[in-house]
């Protein structure tokens, strides 16, 4: 009488359930096997939120600031001793462009060590590294200045010529002066001039903060027609007008000589933006990818080593019935667990990090749900394509070979 005997069969719940039993065994070698994967799916998900949260942040600087800004710098017909080439109403006809906000010239002015003192007496080389700037008031509001006491020179100011001053913070501690009640005055090449403010801060041409600014006015009685540089204009634009402000400058300003002005407008910023979040995105991503290789290594060492250890257990099986492909998949099955608990674990890692960093600098959190919802899925592939070898391996292995070990 002929026997038949009934293929073996492996359910995937069984094949589940002797995966975990496989990966629960050894928790810690487990813990430390996931620990790559765990890295690298938490930096590609929060390298892909802080880039997209840091885009809209430096967008939105971006676009208040230096999008907002037009320079128109003199560069004039190339001789030497040749006028300003901007026009006595340059500031007004810069302002009726539509889409301008404020304009204004400014230039520095020479200066030697001894130009800029807090007295008469001072010694040599008390103003030394200050700058001295002639400016008009509509360029100061242009520049957008924070006070910290006193007030900005103004149309008054510039058309009687009067001999006052705006500190710097940075000149103002350098002269020693701190108050304003008392009208305190610095000389200039030995002529007073009247304090009138402090400037806290500046969002434009920071390096006003270490200097002294006085009317255009009464830098060009003082001084002559700047020449060597030559005096720019500062523009303050409404958001998005700049690129059309910046077209019409030139031709409002000197219809007759054009080319003697030069208008830098910003860049677009979409493309700015773009770029710097290509960049950041390239940069981290590839950290990510070699932290994902990483973890994918580990895996694969791991699931070797454990087809090594456990060749008494696989030769087991195989003599009760187990076929190659039941043990190639259990053994797959457990690497595959492994990289989708990576995966499901730094994908909480690096929510929780987007989540912390948009905290602590006030920034508005921004994550996509294409990066967060396949990043377990990561897990899972670099867990399997690290365990396929190591399956294969267990799977050639024969029971005979097995038991003798």
């Amino acid at each position: 009488m002929k026997t038949t005997v009934a293929p073996s069969r492996f359910s995937v719940h069984d094949l589940v359930s002797e995966a975990l039993s496989g990966v629960l065994q050894r928790p810690g070698r487990s813990v430390l096997t996931m620990l790559g994967t765990v890295l690298g799916i938490g930096a590609f998900v929060a390298v892909l939120g802080l880039t997209a949260t840091a885009s809209s942040q430096i967008d939105g600087r971006f676009n208040l600031l230096a999008a907002t800004e037009v320079t128109v710098q003199d560069i004039g017909p190339g001789d030497e001793g040749a006028p300003m080439a901007f026009p006595a109403d340059a500031s007004a006809r810069a302002r009726a462009i539509n889409g301008t906000v404020g304009a204004g010239i400014w230039w520095p002015l020479p200066i030697h060590p001894k130009a800029v003192a807090s007295s008469p007496f001072a010694p040599e080389g008390t103003g030394q590294g200050l700058g001295l700037y002639a400016a008009e008031p509509e360029a100061l509001v242009a520049m957008h200045p924070t006070l910290a006491d006193g007030v900005l020179f103004g149309r008054f100011h510039q058309d009687r010529k009067e001999r006052v001053a705006v500190l710097g913070r940075g000149a103002a501690e350098r002269l020693g002066i701190s108050r304003l009640d008392a009208q305190p005055a610095v000389f200039i090449d030995g002529s007073p001039y009247t304090v009138v403010g402090i400037l806290d801060d500046i969002s434009r041409f920071p390096e006003l903060l270490n200097a002294v600014v006085i009317p255009s006015s009464t830098a060009m009685a003082a001084y002559g027609s700047p020449q060597d540089p030559r005096a720019s204009m500062v523009v303050d634009t409404r958001m998005g007008a700049a690129q059309v402000v910046a077209g019409q400058l030139a031709l409002a300003l000197r219809p007759d000589a054009p080319q003697f002005l030069k208008v830098s407008a910003p860049p677009d910023p979409t493309t700015l933006k773009s770029g710097v979040a290509n960049d950041l995105g390239t940069l981290f991503l590839l950290l990510a990818g070699i932290s994902l290789l990483i973890g994918a290594v580990g895996i694969a060492n791991t699931t070797l080593v454990a087809v090594l250890e456990r060749s008494g257990e696989i030769g087991l099986r195989r003599a009760l019935g187990a076929r190659p492909r039941h043990v190639a998949f259990q053994f797959l099955t457990e690497s595959a667990a492994l990289g989708t608990l990576g995966g499901l674990v730094g994908t909480c890692l690096g929510v929780a990090v987007v989540l912390a960093v948009a905290v602590a600098q006030d920034w508005t959190a921004a994550l996509s749900m294409w990066a967060v919802l396949p990043a377990p899925l990561i897990g899972s592939v670099t867990g399997i394509l690290a365990g396929s070898y190591p399956s294969l391996r267990a799977a050639r292995i024969e029971p005979v070979e097995a038991l003798r070990r």
